[in-house]
């Protein structure tokens, strides 16, 4: 978490810890507090606070998006996070067409033409979470409209290194988490824009305008809003610097191996770099873990099972090379010297593995 976020969160978790519902002193002053924060968010996402709604994460703002968004059937692409993925499989809503993603991670446009007229939802990711690829939203959201259908968007991965404003202008909902932005874990927003049919996710009382029940985590919610404004303002520069950082990684790791090692993806965001090897799987992150390097085989939240990745295997992976990929991540605070060690690290334990 950015020491920013902490300072401004510290007062509403040690005197102002009122219930943003009570209607008493300390209650009013919690609910200004969140008031803000939903304006700072509507203001550097160029959106109306009225369509900004606070859940627990980005797992559960992509599940509301997937459950909530239309009524009709939902096409996602193969490569989304398993939270979309997952939702629909449980949703009840069938799947309304199919959808393509090239062997270098980028979704195919020629699925509008599978669109049922039943179909009112399409989920496409801004950045894959494990390639780190950036999808062609501004191409996507015109032939989703087109059939009368609305785009989701989940922008988990791309509040760092992309202008939200501008998916805003072409998707018609997207999803938010703080945690990977140098915010606090367990808060996230969906952003649904007005005149897009939203049902409610969880009952119980009238907050976020009676659509999700439960008590407001007040302090996660002012240190999100802060988080995501110096996000969106630094990604330039914070693009420049971790693109330089994965760039030199990369280059080390595939000058020393050669044809034993494959860079994933293309047009991706800076900070994630995707290796798969032609040797590999569970047990060489057990090695690098132990050396030293905190890595991950596909998305973190699947880390434990011993499964594929759903995204390798979209861009037409085998299974077993889909066990071999490995996910490296930048972030604002990595060193050179740490990026050198852990491309040191990679080449020595992948020689003796």
């Amino acid at each position: 978490m950015r020491g920013e976020v902490l300072s401004a969160m510290l007062p509403c978790l040690k005197e102002n810890f009122g219930n943003p519902d009570s209607l008493h002193s300390y209650g009013r002053k919690a609910a200004h507090a969140v008031t803000e924060a939903r304006d700072l968010i509507a203001s550097v996402l160029g959106t109306k606070p009225s369509e900004v709604y606070f859940t627990s994460g980005g797992t559960e703002a992509d599940n509301w998006a997937i459950r909530g968004i239309g009524t009709g059937d939902v096409l996602c692409s193969p490569i989304e996070h398993a939270a979309v993925l997952s939702a629909l499989s449980v949703s009840g809503r069938r799947s309304g067409g199919e959808c393509r993603v090239s062997e270098n991670g980028i979704v195919q446009t020629d699925f509008a033409a599978t669109m049922s007229e039943e179909t009112s939802l399409v989920s496409v990711m801004a950045v894959n979470n494990e390639t780190g690829c950036i999808q062609p939203i501004e191409k996507i959201a015109p032939l989703v409209h087109a059939r009368g259908g609305y785009l989701f968007s989940d922008c988990v991965q791309a509040a760092c290194t992309l202008s939200l404003k501008e998916i805003l202008l072409h998707a018609d909902a997207i999803s938010l988490s703080s945690h990977k932005i140098g915010g606090p874990k367990g808060v996230g927003v969906i952003v649904v824009k007005k005149g897009v049919p939203l049902k409610g996710l969880l009952v119980g009382g009238e907050q976020e305008r009676g659509l999700r029940g439960g008590t407001l985590n007040v302090a996660g919610i002012v240190g999100f809003a802060q988080a995501l404004r110096l996000a969106q303002e630094e990604r330039e520069e914070f693009s420049a610097r971790t693109g330089a950082l994965r760039d030199l990684f990369e280059e080390k790791i595939c000058a020393a191996l050669g044809s034993e090692v494959r860079v994933d993806g293309e047009h991706r965001t800076s900070n994630i770099s995707h290796l798969t090897f032609a040797r590999g799987g569970g047990a060489f992150l057990n090695v690098l873990d132990l050396r030293g390097v905190a890595c991950s085989g596909g998305a973190a939240c699947s880390a434990h099972a011993a499964l594929p990745s759903h995204v390798l295997m979209a861009m037409g992976r085998s299974e077993e090379e889909a066990r071999r990929g490995v996910r490296f991540s930048f972030g604002r605070k990595t060193a050179r010297e740490e990026v050198l060690f852990a491309a040191d690290t990679v080449i020595d334990a992948y020689r003796n593995f």
